[in-house]
């Protein structure tokens, strides 16, 4: 079964939240890519990559409770069908409209409200199949705004009340989602992480820490917190992120990459772990590096990838994120160099050539069945 038009996707930074500083940011306004689109996708084209993860930004949308402005929206919808490119969209990445926040009383009406709406104007004015992301990264964000002040509400000791509210309000938004657009395909977004074993941990205690990640799609599924009414049906594609930093230790030690001795878990083996966790078609949602390591990172992770689905995980494609470079969160003078095309001070995007090439020809791997023999071949040697 055909999931996305290309194996390869790419991914647009699309945050809005509000950060530690208590500064509004939009990370699609701040790379331009609202004004570039055209730009963007006929760049994106030439590569061969038709498919992307794009983001609606809520807190811009909603311009008042239950008024929505998606006009910027379906700009970008309309610059896809000039390219013949499949979007995916994020209703939620991070951001929420001013004053609002996941335990507060009025926010689960209002995300609905939000799908309500979308599903809607989706329907009326797009040619292709809904794809949505209906909260990205609930682990992330429950983490980030819970537990280390992050963004709001700015808690701690909060993780896991932040987790089930925004698992309880992404299952309401599934259920507007699929009666407005019985069609659409919800895709989960989730971290994918390894968390190690340290001198005074047990082995018990870090496989406990591990299946944490889990918690949200398990949730969505219906196999935790049954009050909240998940389904196995409300989970179409799994994505999971995977980035240098997605493993560690018990003690918060990042493990190096690259290695300067084996200790990582292979990325084909988290893929597995995953897949098997749920048998539904899974992909890499978002995954790259910044310097130089962007090209070696993606040499791995291809090769990584071509060995899960050689193992049988109905793997289903990598997107590279960001696709353009990006600021930091917390201080947005500062980029880091980690797109296909690094931006300088107008906006302007600067092909970053060997990354291009390390993708080009990764695509080559997955389209060529010689090419894939090949490399089984020469890694068995």
């Amino acid at each position: 079964m055909k999931i996305f038009n290309t194996f390869f996707i790419g991914g647009y930074e699309c945050a809005d939240h509000i950060n530690r500083s208590g500064e509004r940011i939009n990370l699609l306004q701040e790379t331009q890519h609202d004004i570039r689109v055209i730009e963007d996708y006929e760049a994106l084209c030439k590569l061969g990559i038709k498919t992307v993860r794009e983001g609606i930004c809520w807190s811009n949308v909603e311009k008042s409770a239950g008024i929505f402005d998606f006009s910027e929206v379906y700009n970008r919808m309309k610059a896809a069908e000039t390219f013949g490119i499949q979007q995916i969209w994020d209703l939620i990445h991070f951001g929420y409209p001013d004053g609002l926040y996941p335990t507060h009383p009025h926010f689960c009406s209002r995300f609905t409200a939000l799908c309500q709406a979308f599903a809607t104007f989706y329907k009326q004015n797009a040619k292709q199949d809904l794809y949505v992301v209906p909260i990205n990264e609930i682990s992330f964000l429950s983490w980030h705004s819970g537990d280390v002040r992050g963004t709001v509400p700015f808690a701690v000791n909060s993780g896991w009340d932040i987790k089930y509210h925004l698992c309880k309000a992404a299952i309401l938004g599934i259920k507007t989602l699929k009666e407005a657009d019985p069609d659409c395909v919800i895709v989960l977004v989730e971290p994918l992480v390894k968390i190690h074993c340290d001198e005074n941990t047990s082995a018990e205690h870090a496989n406990e820490l591990n299946g944490h990640q889990f918690q949200a799609m398990d949730i969505i599924a219906g196999r935790m917190c049954p009050e909240l009414g998940g389904s196995e049906e409300y989970l179409d594609i799994l994505g999971f992120n995977y980035y240098w930093n997605c493993q560690w230790r018990v003690n918060g030690e990042t493990l190096d990459w690259p290695e300067t001795e084996p200790l990582r878990m292979p990325v084909s083996d988290l893929l597995q772990i995953a897949y098997d966790r749920y048998r539904k078609p899974i992909f890499l949602s978002e995954t790259g590096h910044f310097g130089s390591g962007r090209v070696p990172w993606i040499e791995e992770i291809t090769s990584e990838c071509l060995i899960a689905r050689e193992n049988g995980v109905d793997f289903n494609g990598i997107c590279i994120y960001p696709i353009t470079d990006r600021p930091d969160w917390d201080d947005l003078t500062s980029y880091s160099n980690c797109g296909i095309w690094d931006l300088d001070a107008s906006g302007n995007r600067i092909a970053t050539q060997e990354y291009i090439d390390a993708v080009i020809e990764a695509q080559s791997q997955f389209r060529n069945p010689a090419k894939i023999m090949d490399f089984f071949l020469n890694l068995f040697k």
